[in-house]
């Protein structure tokens, strides 16, 4: 009995050594603020957190992430984990995004061991790198990608740069064959949106008025034309709020211009944070001289997220009364919705985009959260495109002059790659991204469903070691999302997440409502004063789970990112019980003050306005700041945050971190990570990416004994 006497007590040595290292997570200075909502008062302890300028504000978070540091450096599994992360994601090519235009195809992708995305150009068979953020870090910073445009013949490409994942775009212009870097810049482009005229001679782009980290970020943007040689400075405002009395619309929505390469007419776009969008079309010889009388061919209320222009043709893919879809078309010059053809009825599949090759109209469909294909040919029929697995189509792309589609394909198990289509719908890997030696044979998925309480089935993947007992011993990390009507968490390749698995763990990713993978009907079911389906949803993903074997609420952990936030946070709330541990990455916390943030009032759509009573209802049902009880025994609570988020402010995580340090009874520990050199995650690099999931799974481990 000795040996174990010894090693338990050197065990007990060897952990107050490690605890005595650990600084303490810092007590948060309350100071109370009350406000009151349709005579209801809410009490907010850290008002004080929102003002980055507050002399306290920086030495908390440093002394947080000091505290979350030392916490997570010393757990036993976590270098041993960031080791087999480092390989999983240093072996791999990741491709995202990609464009044909001419003779030349660009991709968008992180070659094997790199650090970040770099834009490349194919031709003539060979490729070349145009962009390459990298060579722009220092020791303390690096630049990120965060969008670009080729011009239709692919001689020009429009691009942006930020820095630490703050999204603020400035505007670059190529010349793609010199490679040379034209003179311009254009600062405030988050989102710019670029859209080049036939020639490549200019190009339509959206820019931001408000000011870096205020609420007024955000509204009132303005469509300008940028001609190129051109002074920025004196590019012409096209749309701005006010400027024309025929076009009314909110501050919080952003026009954007598109023109088309195979069409003498322009379409203006109102859009935020919905899905659906408000179009206009006008001659683009008007547009361009500033004389547009634009003609609107939709509103809100037609529920019309994509479309596609083809001389007078415009193909309209609208979900008002079909809450799937369906695909119209009309005149361009003159539209009209009441008279418009529908060529692509509403069917089982979600249809989500649509984009035009010389062989037809291909559209994105989705099935429950797995991709599907379709193409509209010019016998008017709607033919299904055979595609190589269950998976994502992360991206696609055509030549209205050439037929066939670039693709980029990934799934659970199937590594991401780009693949052609020809006309005869024939698909083929290009082999531009590289297959990583990494054996996925031990592994294998599988797809379930949950009932929730009203009845409802909730599909949700696992992902998990083949021989899987179900014991109910294995840990598992349960991710979900459910806004927007996005759908979020599509199989994607499972990459450095197997390094989770291969401690035994079951990863798994919940479609719970309010994401779009049943079209509308499934966004509406978890969206405003239905949004606690959204989280309830995810506990009955995880009593199914429990009540099979794969895990118990002894090795039980969730997350979720962004949005996410909201469904970690009431779910952790409303069944403490249920969960070993949470993590919350850059979440959305404390909804009911969006207006202190620069990405707030553009979210009223999809939350409610806190100036309305059923959004002030809304919005306090979704706040897990607001929610959290003092003396309850929570769960392991890791929240993360980027200080230079422009999407989710700080003061979210922040505030969430403090109240529930304040209020747990249950001596778990309660972490804050900070990333200071880090936003939202657009922009973060592998090396940032890798570091948070080591700790990511190292604390879970932790939490469920393993």
């Amino acid at each position: 009995m000795k040996p174990v006497i010894y090693g338990a007590l050197f065990a007990l040595i060897a952990n107050a050594a490690a605890a005595a290292d650990i600084p303490p997570a810092p007590v948060a200075r309350v100071e109370p603020v009350t406000d009151t909502y349709f005579g209801e008062a809410i009490v907010d302890r850290y008002r004080w957190m929102e003002n980055d300028k507050d002399p306290d504000w920086l030495p908390f978070l440093k002394q947080q992430s000091a505290h979350t540091r030392a916490v997570l450096d010393q757990l036993p599994k976590r270098d041993e984990l960031f080791r087999r992360i480092q390989q999983l994601s240093g072996d791999m090519a990741n491709a995202s995004d990609l464009q044909k235009a001419g003779t030349r195809l660009f991709y968008l992708q992180r070659p094997v061991g790199a650090n970040n995305f770099k834009l490349f150009v194919r031709e003539a068979g060979k490729d070349r790198v145009l962009v390459d953020p990298t060579k722009l870090d220092t020791k303390t910073s690096h630049v990120s990608l965060d969008w670009w445009r080729a011009s239709p013949d692919g001689s020009k490409l429009v691009y942006g740069l930020s820095k630490d994942g703050s999204e603020d775009s400035v505007l670059h212009i190529m010349d793609v064959r010199s490679g040379a870097v034209l003179k311009e810049r254009i600062p405030d482009t988050q989102g710019a949106s670029p859209s080049w005229l036939a020639d490549s001679s200019g190009f339509f782009y959206n820019q931001l008025t408000g000011k870096v980290n205020t609420p007024e970020r955000y509204l009132d943007a303005q469509a300008r034309f940028h001609k190129l040689g051109a002074d920025p400075a004196k590019d012409p405002v096209l749309m701005k709020r006010g400027q024309d009395a025929a076009v009314q619309y909110e501050k919080i929505q952003m026009p954007l211009i598109v023109a088309s390469a195979q069409s003498k007419t322009a379409v203006l776009l109102l859009a935020d944070v919905r899905e659906e969008k408000r179009l206009y079309t006008a001659p683009l010889q008007d547009v361009l001289r500033g004389k547009a009388q634009w003609k609107q061919a939709t509103t809100f209320a037609d529920e019309v997220t994509d479309f596609n222009l083809h001389g007078d043709e415009l193909y309209l893919l609208s979900y008002r009364q079909h809450p799937r879809g369906r695909l119209l078309k009309t005149s361009a010059s003159t539209p009209s919705l009441v008279s418009a053809q529908e060529v692509a009825p509403e069917s089982a599949l979600v249809l989500q985009g649509v984009t035009r090759a010389k062989d037809g109209l291909y559209i994105r469909a989705l099935d429950g959260g797995i991709n599907k294909l379709l193409r509209l040919g010019a016998d008017g029929k709607v033919a299904n495109v055979a595609l190589p697995f269950d998976g994502t189509m992360r991206a696609i792309d055509t030549d209205g002059n050439a037929p066939g589609a670039m693709l980029i394909l990934t799934g659970w198990l199937q590594p991401t790659g780009i693949w052609s289509l020809d006309a005869n719908g024939k698909l083929a890997d290009t082999g531009i991204t590289p297959k990583p030696p990494i054996d996925v044979s031990a592994y294998t998925t599988e797809r379930r469903f949950a009932t929730a309480k009203d009845g409802t089935q909730i599909p949700y993947t696992l992902i998990y070691k083949k021989g899987l007992k179900l014991d109910g011993k294995n840990p598992a990390f349960i991710s979900a999302y459910g806004s927007y009507g996005a759908a979020a968490y599509m199989p994607v390749f499972a990459g450095r997440t197997l390094a989770l698995v291969d401690q035994g763990a079951v990863i798994g990713y919940a479609n719970v409502r309010g994401g779009g993978e049943f079209g509308r009907e499934w966004h509406r079911a978890g969206q405003l004063e239905n949004k606690p389906n959204t989280w309830r949803d995810l506990i009955a993903v995880c009593e199914d789970m429990q009540a099979k074997g794969y895990t118990s609420p002894a090795y039980q952990a969730i997350g979720g990112r962004s949005a996410g936030g909201i469904t970690m946070g009431r779910a952790l709330e409303e069944r403490p019980d249920l969960f070993a541990a949470v993590v919350s990455g850059v979440g959305w916390h404390n909804p009911l003050r969006y207006v202190a943030e620069q990405n707030g009032y553009g979210e009223e759509p999809e939350w409610g306005a806190i100036a309305d009573p059923a959004g002030f209802k809304a919005l306090k049902s979704i706040d897990s700041y607001q929610q959290v009880v003092d003396g309850t025994k929570y769960p392991a609570i890791l929240l993360t945050t980027g200080v230079t988020d422009p999407r989710v402010a700080p003061f979210h995580p922040a505030k969430m971190a403090a109240r529930l340090q304040a209020a747990t009874t249950s001596g778990k520990p309660v972490l804050l990570r900070v990333d200071f050199d880090a936003g939202h995650g657009m922009g973060s690099t592998l090396a940032q990416q890798d570091a948070e999931a080591a700790d990511t799974y190292a604390f879970i481990l932790s939490q469920v004994g393993k």
